[in-house]
Parts: structure tokens; sequence; C-alpha cells
């Protein structure tokens, strides 16, 4: 998921999204464990795609406290 469409979401989506984002990456991790997992590349898309969000969530909410 791009930056600016995670800028275009309010606090409560992006908190949705995030925890959306950690039960893929759970289940990615469960698949990778049983060697179901084809494409490993996921895991590190979803793992920076948590990192962003997580980002964006932070500058969220230290900006509106300002």
């Amino acid at each position: 998921m791009k930056a600016s469409e995670l800028r275009s979401k309010d606090l409560p989506a992006l908190e949705k999204e995030i925890s959306d984002l950690l039960k893929a990456h759970f289940g990615l991790r469960m698949q990778k464990a049983t060697q179901q997992l084809s494409d490993n590349t996921q895991l590190r898309k979803t793992r920076r795609d948590i990192a962003r969000a997580r980002t964006i969530l932070t500058e969220k909410k230290t900006g509106a406290s300002k």
C-alpha cells in the first residue's frame, strides 16, 4: 500500500489497517512454517506495509497534539 493512500485515512482507519496487516502477516508466517508459502517476498512486503502504516499513524498522532 502506498503512503499517499495511508495518509488519506483517519486514525481509526489506520489502526484497523495495521490490525489487518498484522493478521495477514501472521497468516503468512504460519504458511511459511508449514512450507505452504510459495512467495517469500510477501512477508517482506507486509512487514514494510506495517512499518509504513505505523509511521504515518505516529506522525498523525504527534501532529494532532502540537
